[in-house]
């Protein structure tokens, strides 16, 4: 089974909150987000975008948290009754666009929750490329700030949990 985990509303906010910091245009800001989409292991990194690279490095902290709670800020916002919906379809449109593209024969670069070995762990969400035959290629991480290679590191112990406990739901039940 190929399984595709959708990363791109993790994205869009990462790319709108560094525009509301810099006022670079939104269109050329695209923040890549690497590792899985729940809490601390959602990492954007920031050093891999031109925008997002003149933000001081005492602010990243700050703004990589605002990335990983604002679906929380929304439910809270919403009293509970709801959470995101307008930006969950606009990511997921943008998600279903590339990989029909890369389907159609237009190589997409998207970040995608995989089955990857760019790490030890047996998924993780990275760049990817959709091509004819879906993904096509896991593209390696690039180069890290400090920063982002600490947050790497401290995020894999929770990851390889949350992976184990899907990979052990999956087994205990009939998806057909």
């Amino acid at each position: 089974a190929k399984i595709c985990g959708v990363t791109s509303l993790d994205i869009l906010r990462a790319n709108k909150f560094v525009y509301e910091l810099t006022g670079a245009p939104i269109g050329g800001i695209e923040i890549p987000v690497i590792g899985g989409h729940a809490g601390t292991t959602i990492l954007p990194l920031f050093s891999q975008d031109k925008a997002a690279a003149t933000i001081a490095a005492d602010k990243i902290p700050e703004l990589d948290k605002k990335v990983q709670d604002a679906g929380t800020v929304v439910v809270s916002a919403k009293g509970g009754k709801g959470s995101a919906t307008l930006s969950m379809a606009c990511a997921a449109s943008r998600f279903a666009k590339a990989v029909l593209a890369g389907l159609n024969g237009t190589d997409t670069v998207e970040c995608a929750y995989v089955m990857s070995s760019i790490t030890e762990l047996p998924y993780f969400a990275s760049k990817v490329t959709f091509g004819k035959e879906g993904v096509k290629e896991v593209h390696p991480i690039g180069e890290l700030s400090v920063y982002e290679k600490e947050r790497l590191a401290g995020l894999m112990a929770t990851l390889k949990e949350e992976i184990d406990a899907g990979l052990e739901y999956a087994a205990a039940n009939d998806f057909a």
